[in-house]
């Protein structure tokens, strides 16, 4: 299923690098996932219970694809959530993104309609109002990295009353989630990994401290440069990116000529996730063949930035270069 038949609502993106004077018609960097159903209305906090839940019959370890029974009986009208495997590493916070693989079916008849492990790619959510299910959100808070949990989601923590369609799910459909729990990320996280030396004196260098603080960003008194520069500044050991990936970032960013910072995570809060093929070819450029858990140095020339026509209110001068350091968390 694609990941629209389990989101409310898809994060904002990083609205800067919306439009980015590319040619592909793209115009938002709300790139991972498509139009998504409307949140339901705001729902009291559920009541979490132990039960009842289906068995997980096979696919039992974490990370294997699990065969859940039917549900048994009527299921609560609470939610119900159960812890069946512990893991031991960071505890998920409220607002985290997390990354996981997921199973989700009806309740009454079994059905699948969402499942993350056929597809090999992990789902990237964040836990936070108006963004996922309420029901992951008060279930998954909590939970540490390497669980697995299930949950009996009731309409109100799930689809609400409007049911969705195009998943199969009715308005009184409660659904059973299976989630595997492989990392979760805050405003805290960094790139981890080994530094790589910055000895061109002509580029930008860029801090190297890995607290969840922005990293320095010092932009030498000398011409840009004319291509596109992408650089290791920590090098992490995760699997490469592809332009087709919607990844997960800190970042910042400077304009060359005055070093101003337009643009920040860091001064935002708030993480940022999107499809490399809805942000400008500088991005999308840079960070293809890049590996996770890295900290990265773009320089975007106008060609590949805005060119003649900064987003409006940005802050960014026609013609502008572009300095970012990107520190890339996760991909999916």
């Amino acid at each position: 299923m694609r990941r629209r038949s389990l989101l409310i609502a898809v994060p904002a993106g990083l609205v800067t690098l919306a439009g980015c004077g590319d040619d592909d018609g793209a115009d938002s960097a709300e790139g991972n996932g498509s139009a998504s159903p409307s949140a339901p209305e705001a729902a009291p906090s559920p009541k979490i219970v132990d039960g009842p839940l289906p068995a997980i019959t096979a696919g039992t370890k974490f990370g294997e694809k699990p065969t859940v029974a039917k549900g048994s009986g009527d299921p609560s009208k609470d939610l119900a959530v159960k812890t069946v495997i512990a893991g031991g590493g960071k505890v998920v916070a409220e607002n985290d993104y997390i990354q996981a693989h997921y199973l989700g079916q009806v309740w009454d008849t079994a059905k699948v309609f969402a499942n993350s492990y056929d597809a090999k790619t992990t789902a990237l959510v964040q836990l936070a109002q108006g963004q996922i299910f309420e029901g992951w959100r008060y279930g998954l808070t909590g939970k540490k990295v390497g669980s697995r949990v299930e949950m009996a989601v009731p309409p109100t923590w799930a689809y609400g009353k409007e049911g969705n369609a195009q998943a199969g799910v009715k308005g009184t459909d409660t659904l059973v989630f299976v989630v595997d729990i492989k990392d979760t990320f805050s405003t805290k996280s960094s790139a981890k990994g080994s530094e790589v030396a910055q000895d061109n004196v002509d580029l930008p260098k860029v801090g190297t401290n890995t607290d969840g603080k922005a990293p320095s960003l010092e932009v030498p008194k000398t011409d840009p440069p004319k291509k596109l520069v992408a650089n290791y500044v920590i090098e992490g050991d995760g699997d490469e990116v592809t332009a087709e990936n919607t990844v997960l970032v800190q970042y910042k960013g400077v304009q060359w000529d005055t070093g101003k910072e337009f643009d920040s995570t860091y001064a935002n809060k708030q993480l940022v996730s999107f499809s490399l093929q809805q942000v400008v070819k500088g991005w999308s450029q840079g960070l293809t063949g890049k590996k996770v858990g890295s900290r990265v140095l773009i320089v975007i020339p106008p060609d590949l930035g805005y060119g003649d026509n900064p987003p409006q209110g940005s802050g960014i001068a026609k013609g502008a270069t572009l300095v970012f350091t990107v520190d890339l968390l996760a991909k999916m």
